[in-house]
């Protein structure tokens, strides 16, 4: 039986993997920082763990064949982020090397790349440019974790359930907007987050694997014109026509409104990473997308 190690294992997609990989003959060791896991699968190893705290992570992989590695840092200060993302990594990594973890995986973001058009774009085409401290720090994590031979995963938009980030930040844009920017012209990489962690449950579980880095999204882009016409339905209703703005006009409007134009840069160009071969790669199904998953979503966001 295949023994997994998971950290973030009560995170936003820690906890898809979890259900995930239950759904086959492994077994599970998991970590996990300030959340307790509520109801354990049965059989599981459940340890306390704080990637800043070196000591804490002896234990994690002991007996591990797979370590997938799903907690990060966001939204932290520099320092507690390369404490985290950086040092912590760093430390996980050899743990895993000492307890010989046959394969690594690390859960990272498409966010290393920046802001830029990016159409149908693979790994070795594109140079990373973080523009944050969680980017930066991620891709640090990411260098680390190629050093010892392991796997990267770069997810851009990840939506479902436990979102907190990608969908409400969306729908504050629009809230405060209440216009489209020229259109929503533009095309992004989404995944729903139970298709992330499918993905990642394969690359845990596949005999052999033909990269060292995957996009881990929905292999078809999202029209963004599609996905804020189905965010809008979050929104209050309003009268009248909506407005129709350029960049630079809802640039004025956002920073107006003590804002940034942060949300508004993830979509207002595309960001379409080429991901099929993830889903090649594992032999799994990467969903029917963004159409079809989004709608079963909206209790989550509405009750949120």
């Amino acid at each position: 039986m295949t023994t997994v190690t998971i950290t973030g294992a009560t995170g936003f997609v820690g906890r898809q993997v979890v259900r995930a990989l239950t759904r086959s003959d492994v077994s599970l060791r998991l970590a996990t920082h300030r959340k307790p896991i509520a109801a354990a699968p049965p059989g599981s190893v459940v340890l306390p763990a704080d990637l800043a705290v070196p000591g804490s992570l002896s234990r994690l992989c002991d007996g591990a064949d797979v370590l997938i590695h799903c907690a990060s840092m966001i939204g932290g200060t520099t320092a507690a982020s390369n404490a985290v993302n950086v040092d912590g990594t760093r430390s996980l990594l050899r743990v895993a090397a000492k307890a010989k973890v046959g394969r690594v995986i690390y859960l990272s973001t498409a966010s290393v790349y920046g802001r830029g058009v990016y159409r149908n774009a693979t790994p070795d085409e594109l140079t990373p440019a973080p523009l944050s401290i969680a980017s930066r720090t991620r891709l640090a994590a990411e260098q680390e974790v190629l050093a010892a031979g392991g796997v990267v995963v770069r997810p851009y938009l990840v939506y479902g359930d436990g979102d907190r980030w990608v969908i409400p930040g969306l729908a504050k844009l629009l809230g405060t907007l209440r216009a489209d920017v020229d259109g929503w012209p533009a095309r992004v990489s989404m995944v729903d987050v139970e298709d992330l962690a499918q993905g990642l449950a394969g690359l845990a579980l596949a005999p052999a694997l033909g990269s060292a880095i995957y996009h881990g999204n929905h292999p078809l882009p999202v029209p963004v014109a599609e996905l804020m016409q189905a965010i809008s339905c979050l929104l209050p209703r309003t009268s009248g026509v909506p407005a129709s703005l350029t960049y630079d006009e809802a640039a004025a409007r956002l920073t107006a409104a003590g804002g940034s134009t942060h949300a508004l840069d993830m979509i207002a160009t595309d960001h379409w990473f080429e991901s099929a071969s993830l889903w090649r790669d594992t032999a799994c199904d990467p969903g029917p997308g963004f159409t079809t998953r989004f709608p079963d979503r909206l209790d989550w966001y509405r009750q949120d």
